[in-house]
């Protein structure tokens, strides 16, 4: 078992999916950029942030924050419809980078820890999109809660052309970067079979 210090309901399914067990407490920390900061920077640290924000119990503790870069511009949240159309008109028809800081806490003797921070990348290809597909996906609500204003797994996936990385990154988790550095903090999933089989 872990905690899954996010709130994110794509994560859980992609924990979920992955046979991974996990119980929620969602951090609130601050997410904004601090100034000259770099993208592969700013995720790391809030990721990191968001680890040490929960009391993991003695459980190992997985956070991560994600963002979308294009032309420099580090993408979060749109603040609303009109910003989400701005977004979109950026990357239409381009390549991006999506970027996902984790931090893991692990439990050792003593009461001491270990903290593991990473990052992954993946570059993704829009094709072109007309101004009127732009408003009408905007429209549709979905990009406001998503980094880069877009969900791969979404209505937006009409729209991808390619990737070059983990699919899951770009979802909000690169579960087999997550999956590696938990087996060698350890980690058994229940799905595994015992060493003893």
């Amino acid at each position: 078992m872990i905690v899954l210090a996010s709130a994110s309901p794509r994560r859980a399914e992609i924990l979920r999916a992955a046979g991974i067990d996990f119980i929620v407490q969602a951090a609130n920390v601050p997410e904004d950029v601090a100034p000259g900061e770099d993208a592969g920077a700013y995720v790391r640290r809030v990721a990191a942030a968001k680890a040490r924000a929960v009391d993991g119990g003695g459980l190992i503790v997985v956070a991560a924050d994600t963002t979308v870069v294009v032309d420099g511009e580090i993408m979060g949240k749109p603040e609303d419809r009109h910003d989400a159309a701005r977004m979109l008109r950026l990357l239409a028809g381009r390549w991006h980078e999506v970027i996902t800081g984790v931090c893991i806490r692990a439990p050792l003797a003593a009461g001491a820890e270990r903290e593991i921070v990473d990052a992954a990348v993946t570059r993704v290809l829009f094709g072109p999109m007309t101004a009127a597909e732009i408003d009408a996906y905007a429209g549709t609500g979905e990009p406001l809660d998503k980094a880069g204003a877009y969900a791969i797994q979404g209505l937006a996936s009409r729209h991808v052309e390619r990737i070059e990385g983990c699919y899951f990154n770009v979802v909000g988790l690169p579960v087999s970067m997550v999956w590696r550095r938990l087996r060698a903090l350890g980690y058994q999933s229940t799905t595994e079979p015992s060493s003893g089989s």
